[in-house]
């Protein structure tokens, strides 16, 4: 049954008489331990008293009620549904109506004032404005554990002797000005002329009143009946009663608001943070985290402080990057490849059966000047300085956060009970006994029922997992077949287009078919996140999390799950398993016995992988960031166009503000999702493109500003959330940062050519291998090809073309590994050099790693999580905390007591012992 008709079927179980038959109520349903403080009981069977209706007044940018007095903290939208409708229906939105005039009635018991107003534009659509008085405000705030200035922060770091350089890369402070510091204390009621404020209207910010009104909506019961109620606002939203809930932007973005003492945050946000005129501009996090919260505000400071270690890792990355650039031509490797004496005399075999042609080594002139880019010793430095820099990243960003948790109140932020998800609470129909309370409590299922449910999810996520596997078999698989067609056509068809001629010894059929495949596994894998998404969810659900918090992390596990195999799986064959296990040109491994496994490039599959890692990552980003701009965009375009009315009518601040799209519930989700694949991108195959880095703070600089501008001109603004770090994404990146190490470690070592390089420099140039006593890369690739007679292939594999036509007394041809030769006793065995190379290979792993993982355990053991200047603000705080508020009490006490002191030190009453 879909949740639609379910709705229907609750709806329908009402009595006509507006009674609610409470036995179809779970006790989970209707009951919660922790009651608001304003919450003022109605005698069972008493109205609910009429939310006052009146007119708007044709002020469209007031924020207030139309008395111009009462701020508006909240907005609720439902629509009319009496009009026009069948008697069914008009039966079922009657009982809408009247679980709505109770949940409003709940909350003016709350202490909330409320007034409603009609459209202009539609006339079937409502408008609810919710005002928090300021006693009712002052109830929450100590409910919330809200914290509020109590004193000047007289420890707050000075200017330094920068800040005439670096003030040009932060806003203005003439358009956007200084926070003042101040130490802050949880707010006490009865305690009230302790704290800084005196200004009310100023002494709660608006973000911090709506997320008051927001704590409310969602414990307001929507229907009483004696002690039993029903509670969830976000019911309310998926059956219909209402349509949204929101705070109200303060202004329009890009016009100044003439409400008088309007602060115009959202024209200031604009202008100074999402215009891209401002790229280059630190972002106004004190503003962000003001207007949005806590949640957006930590999201926008992780980005920032992202992309601003990321400037580092480009630099560095640009110059080894610039540094393989000059060198491609004087290094020894490609000038023997590029040498009509050397590899100009070097016949290959061929990389495929039958049809395949012999070919010259030094065709392979340009790809191995591209080779020689990314694959050198400034690659290997690269290597390391990421694995040390993913350290440094973490735990100064742990730095970072733990500053902006004080500056933002959130140190000691205590988390609310969370309430059961209403998808939870609708489904608990067994018993069970509480280990806590001993109390008997509703649950969704039984002990086996959620073990079932579990392995019916794990079993899901595994088996999509290797669907997406098996999506890279076929990308393989077209890789295989298609260099066959490239390796038979694409020589020929060059030379028949002359127009085509200069491209001949740029385009090589393993260029050809990476490219094309790398395409091609972009295109299914944009395709399957969409798919992957809407799966990951489906499980989610079907596991029935019980609060958001269990949803969002469980979502997350699998997400970023499907998300890492879908990316990564490609990269890791190429790095990893690409030209690994190809045997040798007489005994060639096949896949399914039929398609001949893939060969490397003479020079290797570093080139491919490159490839793959820029086409994937440009690609994401360019996609990514068109969408986020151009979908939010087109539709609210489309939403005015369909509702658009004459300039003559002024349409009031709550209803322009509805015509934005909703940011919906998962929007930062998805945010955070975005850049921890990229930050994949950047740490785990960062030694095969240390351009990486460069193109992914070229998209960061871009999708900081995308993200500002799709929030603050293209979306309703959302609840403000308090949030002390970035969640599960933590763990999550130092995973990565810890597989990193080992990944590039690896590429370096069986990826690249690196390690047989300096084998031979070291051990076989000299004697007793060659002739000289010099250590040399001369002869390298000689050593490095081995020699197969071209009369021992099989039938299976025996090339089509008789190689003594083409190149006469030649009875040889070389293949990219180190066997033994056909007159060696154990003919096309592997070699002295091949176990010398496996063994320098296996012993460069483990030093690597060993002592990269030392050095970040060292990075994370001698950086403090909080720096000392903090810990003393802290400190500070904690005293005037003390002194201000706890010591007042005590004084009061003394007060109190004072009394009956007194008549206990008069002589009739001295009670000496």
């Amino acid at each position: 049954m879909s949740e639609a008709e379910e709705d229907i079927n609750e709806l329908d179980s009402e009595t006509e008489n507006g009674d609610v038959e409470m036995c179809l109520m779970s006790e989970s349903e209707v009951g919660y331990s922790e009651q608001v403080p304003t919450y003022k009981s109605r005698p069972d069977g008493e109205a609910a008293p009429k939310v006052k209706q009146v007119d708007f007044n044709g002020n469209a940018d007031s924020l207030f009620f139309n008395d111009g007095m009462r701020r508006i903290d909240l907005v609720l939208v439902y629509e009319d549904e009496s009009k026009n409708a069948s008697e069914k229906k008009g039966s079922i939105y009657k009982r809408k109506q009247r679980k709505r005039e109770c949940f409003e009635g709940s909350l003016m018991d709350f202490g909330v004032e409320l007034e409603s107003t009609q459209s202009v534009i539609d006339e079937k659509l409502f408008y609810v404005k919710l005002h928090m008085p300021f006693d009712t405000l002052c109830s929450y705030a100590e409910v919330l554990h809200i914290r509020l200035p109590i004193a000047l922060n007289d420890l707050a770091p000075q200017s330094s002797g920068y800040s005439c350089f670096t003030k040009h890369f932060y806003p203005d402070e003439d358009v956007i000005a200084k926070e003042t510091k101040y130490f802050t204390a949880a707010f006490k009621k009865n305690q009230l002329d302790r704290f800084h404020e005196k200004d009310r209207d100023k002494f709660f910010t608006p973000a911090m009143r709506s997320r008051m009104a927001y704590y409310v909506l969602n414990r307001a019961p929507y229907d009483v009946k004696g002690n039993v109620r029903k509670y969830g606002f976000s019911k309310l939203l998926n059956r219909g009663v209402y349509k949204d809930a929101y705070p109200l932007h303060d202004c329009r973005f890009n016009v100044k608001s003439e409400e008088p003492g309007c602060p115009n945050e959202r024209f200031l946000l604009y202008n100074e943070w999402a215009n891209p005129k401002s790229f280059y501009k630190m972002q106004p996090l004190n503003l962000i985290r003001k207007y949005f919260g806590e949640k957006i505000g930590i999201y926008f400071a992780w980005l920032g402080f992202y992309t601003v270690m990321l400037t580092l890792a480009a630099a560095v990355g640009l110059g080894c990057f610039i540094y393989g650039f000059k060198t491609r031509e004087s290094s020894t490797w490609s000038k023997e490849v590029c040498d009509p004496l050397i590899g100009g005399q070097i016949v290959m075999c061929p990389q495929c059966d039958k049809d395949c042609p012999y070919w010259r080594l030094n065709i392979t002139c340009e790809s191995s000047k591209r080779l020689c880019v990314f694959d050198n010793y400034g690659t290997l430095v690269f290597a390391v300085f990421m694995s040390v820099w993913v350290t440094l990243f973490l735990e100064f960003w742990k730095r970072y956060q733990a500053v902006l948790e004080h500056d933002w109140d959130t140190v000691e932020f205590l988390q609310q009970e969370e309430q059961p998800r209403p998808e939870y609470e609708a489904r608990c129909v067994h018993e069970r006994i509480n280990p806590i309370t001993k109390s008997t409590e509703k649950v969704p299922h039984t002990a086996c029922g959620k073990c079932l449910r579990v392995s019916c999810g794990i079993s899901t996520v595994l088996f999509w997992v290797l669907l997406i596997i098996a999506s890279v078999v076929g990308v393989i698989v077209y890789r295989l077949a298609m260099f066959l067609v490239f390796s038979t056509r694409l020589r020929s068809d060059l030379e028949k287009h002359k127009e085509l001629e200069p491209f001949k010894e740029y385009v090589t059929p393993q260029m050809a078919t990476s490219i094309t495949a790398s395409i091609i596994s972009f295109i299914i894998i944009m395709i399957l996140n969409n798919v992957y998404e809407k799966v990951a969810i489906w499980i989610t659900d079907f596991e029935l999390p019980r609060t958001k918090t269990e949803y969002e992390n469980s979502l997350t596990l699998k997400m970023f799950l499907f998300q890492f195999v879908n990316y990564y799986s490609s990269c890791f064959y190429i790095a990893f398993f690409k030209g690994k296990l190809v045997g040798y040109p007489g005994k060639p491994v096949y896949w399914f016995g039929e398609f001949r496994n893939e060969e490397c490039d003479p020079g290797g599959c570093l080139t491919e992988l490159t490839t793959q890692l820029s086409i994937v990552m440009t690609g994401k980003a360019v996609l990514n960031n068109i969408q986020e701009v151009i979908l939010p965009w087109l539709k609210n375009l489309i939403f005015r166009r369909c509702t658009q009315v004459g300039s003559e009518k002024a349409i009031p601040r709550w209803e322009q503000d509805y015509q934005l799209q909703p940011i919906g519930k998962l929007g930062l989700f998805y945010e955070y999702l975005e850049m921890v694949i990229q930050f994949g991108f950047v740490t785990l195959f960062v030694a095969s493109f240390p351009l990486a880095p460069l193109l992914a703070l070229i998209n960061n600089l871009c999708e900081i500003r995308v993200d500002a501008w799709k929030i603050t001109t293209q979306f309703r603004r959302i609840v403000p959330e308090k949030a002390q770090d970035i969640g599960a994404w933590q763990p999550i990146l130092q995973g990565v940062a810890i597989l990193a190490v080992a990944t590039n470690a690896a590429i370096i070592a069986f990826t690249s050519d690196m390690i047989p390089r300096l084998v031979y420099y070291w051990a076989f140039s000299v004697n007793p291998y060659t002739g000289g006593s010099n250590h040399t890369m001369a002869g390298f690739i000689n050593s490095s090809l081995s020699v197969f007679y071209v009369e021992d292939f099989k039938n299976k594999s025996r090339p089509n073309y008789d190689i003594s036509q083409q190149w006469p007394n030649i009875t040889t041809c070389r293949y990219r590994d180190f066997r033994n030769p056909p007159s060696h006793y154990n003919q096309y065995e592997f070699s002295i050099y091949y176990w010398h190379v496996i063994a320098a290979k296996l012993s460069f792993m483990i030093v690597v790693e060993h002592i990269v993982y030392f050095t970040k355990f060292i990075l994370s053991y001698i950086i403090p999580d909080v720096p000392e200047a903090l810990k003393e603000q802290i400190k500070r705080e904690r005293y005037l905390t003390q002194k201000n508020l706890h010591e007042t009490n005590i004084e009061k006490f003394k007060e109190l007591m004072k009394p009956v002191t007194e008549k206990l030190q008069e002589p009739e009453l001295d009670l000496r012992l």
